[in-house]
């Protein structure tokens, strides 16, 4: 455990750097640009990158061991990184900021390669709980590492804020480089035992191996209706992605904003410490989706009206709520996949959940803009929906985030009811490992 504790501190301090300078370049857009389309494509144009490259990474932590995918990740992020904040420093912000002109996209392209591959990091973590954490202590351990993650989301949002507010883009980007590359150093000495690869010998990883993802989660009943529905909240949470900035920086400064999400995120820490100290219980699958259930009930209320605790205490309940469901994912393939196979599989799960985000994300954007919002905040929109949505400026994106959440909730209740629910419940329970003798997954 001591050496899962060093790589994922090491982990979490990588991603810090990582969403430091990510949130910080959404913010300074933002701002200069007031444009939610522009923090649409933004949003967008992540999940599209990580839904594309992320069963080729998944294969690269099949084929090598888990640190060598790490430092490569750190090496390319840090790389890119430094790419950005040298055309930043150099460039006049005239030049930068216009949309029209190809530095604005260059930089951000930079910004947006570095943070997409430091995903890469985040696959093999997964799969080195499995390689440290012995089965019927995953759930905690994937606990802990939501707890890890929370803690750097916190910082990373209130010093994001902060550092855009006072100190500017220059300085964000600066600071962001510094921390990248010393993670990458500290990596070098951190610790992963792994003697070899465990390649999977009937089935090797490819470079781009999509059948072999494709041949390990049908081999689990009911698998790949677990990665569909977290698609489908994936689709959802596109949405509520896209608008949120927007929506918080209607009632708040950006200082301000960054503080609140620094502060709400503090949710994901406690919400992680209790998978980590309680775990999920005997049917991870179970939790998820009540997990679920609550998460739309909190998405339906948040916004409906524009009073600053509301959003605070809607936005730090959902993150009290999000690691559970993304420790019950985690624990259960980590089960009942092989470990040869978990990189693939983490990274097509990753892949196709993710894929729905950028689509949300960049549709709802023109809709919001230039069609949603105006028509709410008309006479007519106000008749329509005024009894539900009250009075202020967002209106428009309130209902967004209320529609979406209504969807959710009928999708989850729904999902309860389902044979793939039945059935990956009963592998889960029959995967679970005798005393000195194999799991039916390492026995597969």
């Amino acid at each position: 455990m001591t050496n899962f504790h060093r790589v994922l501190i090491n982990t979490v301090v990588a991603n810090f750097a990582t969403a430091f300078l990510w949130f910080g370049w959404s913010f300074w857009v933002y701002l200069e640009t007031r444009s939610v389309l522009i923090n649409a494509i933004i949003s967008g144009s992540y999940m599209a990158l990580l839904s594309i490259t992320s069963i080729f990474f998944g294969g690269l932590v099949d084929r090598f061991k888990k640190k060598q995918v790490m430092i490569a990740s750190s090496v390319i992020t840090s790389a890119a990184f430094l790419g950005a904040g040298a055309l930043f420093l150099a460039l006049p912000k005239e030049r930068i900021i216009d949309l029209g002109g190809v530095w604005f996209w260059l930089i951000g392209g930079l910004v947006l390669g570095g943070a997409v591959v430091e995903n890469m990091r985040n696959i093999a973590l997964s799969t080195t709980v499995t390689l440290l954490v012995p089965d019927g202590e995953r759930d905690r351990a994937n606990g802990l590492v939501g707890a890890a993650q929370g803690l750097a989301f916190m910082a990373t949002s209130i010093f994001a804020g902060l550092a855009i507010g006072l100190l500017g883009m220059g300085w964000t980007a600066l600071l962001a480089i510094v921390a990248t590359v010393l993670a990458l150093v500290h990596l070098v000495f951190v610790a992963i035992p792994e003697k070899g690869v465990f390649h999977d010998p009937a089935n090797r990883p490819k470079a781009f191996d999509l059948a072999g993802s494709w041949s390990a989660i049908r081999a689990v009943p009911g698998l790949m209706a677990l990665i569909f529905f977290s698609c489908f909240n994936n689709f959802v949470g596109g949405l509520m992605m896209a608008l949120l900035d927007p929506y918080g920086l209607t009632l708040f400064s950006v200082e301000l904003w960054g503080v609140v999400l620094g502060v709400t995120s503090a949710g994901f820490i406690i919400g992680g410490l209790v998978i980590a100290r309680r775990g999920l219980g005997a049917n991870p699958l179970r939790t998820l989706l009540l997990v679920n259930v609550v998460v739309s009930i909190v998405g339906m209320t948040f916004v409906i009206r524009e009073w600053h605790w509301l959003l605070v205490v809607g936005i730090f309940a959902y993150m009290c709520l999000i690691p559970a469901a993304e420790a019950a994912e985690q624990t259960i393939i980590q089960r009942v996949v092989p470990l040869p196979r978990q990189g693939r599989v983490f990274g097509f799960a990753t892949s196709v959940e993710t894929a729905a985000t950028p689509i949300s994300a960049l549709a709802i954007g023109p809709i919001a803009e230039f069609w949603l919002i105006p028509w709410v905040d008309s006479p007519a929109g106000e008749a329509t929906w005024g009894w539900l949505l009250g009075e202020g400026d967002a209106r428009g994106i309130a209902l967004v985030f209320i529609l979406s959440a209504a969807l959710m909730l009928v999708v989850v209740l729904l999902a309860f009811r389902t044979r793939a629910y039945a059935g990956l419940s009963r592998f889960y329970a029959d995967s679970a490992p005798v005393q000195g003798a194999p799991s039916q997954a390492e026995q597969r």
